[in-house]
This record gives C-alpha cells, sequence and structure tokens, in this order.
C-alpha cells in the first residue's frame, strides 16, 4: 500500500547502508523513474537523463570514486543524474522543438523562441554556467523520485560525494552532451531511520500579508 505523502516524508532519511539481498521490482523501479520523467523544468526543457545502474561490478568501479561510500554497492538501482548541456543551446534546434510540442502561431512561437534566447544569454556562453543552471532543474526531478520512492516504502540517499570527472570517464560519458548533477542510491534500509531533525515551522515560514 502506498503511503500518503505526509507519510512518506516523514519516512524519507538519507538511507547510509541498504539490504543488499532486497531488491527493488521492475514496475517500482520505473514508477519512481517515471516521478523523474514527468517533473517540471524551466521553459519545459527537461534538461536530464537518468541512468539505471545495476551492474555489481560497474557499482564496485564507482564506489572509490564515490568517496568508497557503501551505498553505492549495497543499493538495489544507483541512478546517475546527468544534466544537459549542448541540447539547451538555441542552435542545437532542441529548444524550437520542445516548443514546437504544443501548437501555437509563428510570432508566438518567434516571441518564446527570442525570450528563452535572451533570458539565458549569459547562462548558456559556456559549459560551466550551463551546467549550474540544468542541473538545478534535476535537482527537482531527483525530489520527485525519492519522495516517489518512500510512498513505496524504498529508502534514498542524494549523494554529492563523488569525483565527478572520474565518475563521467568511467561512464563513458560526452560531458559537451550531459555531465554528472548528482548519484541517487534506491534500496530497502538495513538499520531503523534515526529521528528526523528540522527546524521547526515558524523558523523556516515567514507569510507576508
Amino acid at each position: 500500500m502506498h503511503k500518503t505523502f505526509g507519510e512518506a516524508m516523514d519516512f524519507r532519511h538519507a538511507c547510509k547502508i541498504f539490504d543488499e539481498n532486497k531488491k527493488i521490482s521492475d514496475k517500482e523501479i520505473r514508477e519512481i523513474l517515471e516521478a523523474g520523467r514527468k517533473s517540471p523544468s524551466s521553459f519545459g526543457m527537461e534538461p536530464w537523463k537518468f541512468l539505471v545502474v545495476t551492474n555489481e561490478e560497474l557499482k564496485a568501479k564507482l564506489q572509490p570514486f564515490c568517496w568508497n561510500q557503501p551505498q553505492i554497492t549495497t543499493c538495489s538501482h544507483l541512478v546517475v543524474v546527468l544534466a544537459a548541456i549542448e541540447s539547451l543551446r538555441v542552435e542545437s534546434g532542441v529548444p524550437a522543438k520542445r516548443f514546437q510540442r504544443r501548437a501555437m502561431p509563428k510570432e508566438k512561437f518567434d516571441f518564446y523562441i527570442d525570450l528563452y534566447a535572451k533570458h539565458l544569454e549569459k547562462t548558456l556562453s559556456n559549459d560551466a554556467n550551463t551546467l549550474c543552471w540544468s542541473a538545478r532543474q534535476t535537482y527537482i526531478a531527483a525530489a520527485n523520485m525519492m519522495t516517489c520512492a518512500a510512498t513505496l516504502g524504498i529508502d534514498s540517499c542524494p549523494m554529492e560525494g563523488f569525483e565527478k570527472e572520474h565518475v563521467e570517464e568511467l561512464l563513458g560519458l560526452d560531458t559537451k552532451v550531459y555531465q554528472l548533477s548528482l548519484i541517487i542510491p534506491f534500496g530497502y534500509r538495513v538499520n531503523e531511520q534515526s529521528a528526523q531533525l528540522r527546524l521547526s515551522f515558524d523558523e523556516v515560514v515567514e507569510f507576508i500579508e
């Protein structure tokens, strides 16, 4: 039975070690990945790709480049989240294809392309700036995947503890096309969840009337 959203938020924590003998079903991992695929993104660009690693030998090769953290090799499915680079530039033709998915008059289409190009002129001027922007979009997808997993009673752990260039090289990535954003292991906890520590509601929320 699926947990409610509130129950999922209480259940989710950064799982540090997973049960190596317990695997996520194909149906459930696809449901989790669908939550990522259907996530919102700026200008509807969907600047992501999800590599799903289940090969144990590859996970073992990745682990040294991920600070030797046990999540990498104990998880059921290791999702490597990539951020798009080249396809976000107007000259790639991809932004035009994204906008053209919805029927619109030519003048409206031209307006959107011009707005996109001008608004992101500095952002898309080099790979480093582009990664900063596209990686932020991937975090929306990542959060949705982790919450979706939690509704299914599946654990996760968002990870930035890795050597980016080495992971990209091992995976054979063309970094002009995609670059590594974050890594999310999914699986089932071995240990009980520790107490969730968060600031109080009033410390993080301010109503402006």
